[in-house]
């Protein structure tokens, strides 16, 4: 089966409106062939609203994701934000358990869990991201801390349509270092063969499976190559429009 490949850009804490929007409309415009490729962009959550309308304007076939979301509706919970207020921003999708969350912000696997659930609950599409430290590689657990991610936060979750995941080695992540192609897809193999074991294969087979950690032009189209790579989680290489674009059409 032939997975249609997603690029997605995770602008992390950068970019201000003004510069968001100036690389939003940069894409909308530069001709990307749509009906190959899916592309996303995950602005700051000040910056969905007016990013989110640039795309529309555009032609509103890039999609647009928040970076995290909690998982209660309201409340006391000073400096959240919800799924509904994500989604009155404009954004339709949500990156939920990327590294840097579980290690700067201490979220756990039940609370990732927590936020999948509610995440697709109101009709958000949801990036669940996984990856092992470098201590975790070295010690031979790299295979088994990432099922175990997988399998945590998608706990409870039945339906995985709205679901795709990103594979994202911690050690490769803003540091230039890049998981070999070949070491990238083992993992994602082995992701997929998890998934048809606590799912069915033909969930594992639809599934989406991104690789993310110091993605570039350079390499993009070596790793996105394989049978198991359907795309890929960009960080920096997304906030210049020149550089994303090369990883967006990594096969022309």
């Amino acid at each position: 089966m032939k997975r249609k490949p997603l690029i997605a850009g995770n602008w992390k804490m950068n970019l201000d409106a003004a510069s968001g929007v100036a690389l939003a409309e940069e894409l909308c415009s530069a001709g990307i062939d749509f009906a190959s490729r899916d592309v996303l962009v995950a602005p700051s959550f000040t910056n969905i609203y007016p990013v989110a309308e640039a795309v529309k304007e555009g032609g509103g076939k890039i999609a647009v994701a928040a970076q995290n979301m909690y998982f209660e509706d309201s409340g006391a919970f000073t400096g959240e934000v919800s799924a509904s207020m994500i989604k009155s921003a404009g954004a339709s999708w949500t990156i939920l358990g990327h590294s840097e969350r579980r290690a700067i912000f201490g979220e756990t696997d039940a609370d990732i869990n927590k936020k999948v659930k509610k995440a697709l609950s109101e009709g958000l599409s949801v990036i669940l991201c996984a990856g092992e430290t470098l201590w975790e590689r070295e010690a031979g657990a790299a295979v088994e801390t990432v099922l175990a991610q997988v399998g945590k936060g998608l706990e409870g979750v039945k339906d995985l349509k709205n679901v795709v995941v990103a594979y994202e080695p911690v050690w490769a992540i803003g540091t230039g270092r890049t998981a070999s192609a070949a070491d990238a897809e083992a993992m994602h193999k082995a992701i997929r063969n998890y998934v048809a074991e606590i799912r069915s294969a033909a969930a594992a087979e639809s599934l989406r499976i991104l690789y993310g950690g110091s993605v570039k032009p350079e390499n993009a189209g070596e790793l996105l190559g394989m049978d198991n790579i359907d795309g890929a989680l960009v960080g920096g290489a997304s906030l210049k429009a020149a550089q994303f674009l090369g990883i967006i059409n990594f096969d022309k």
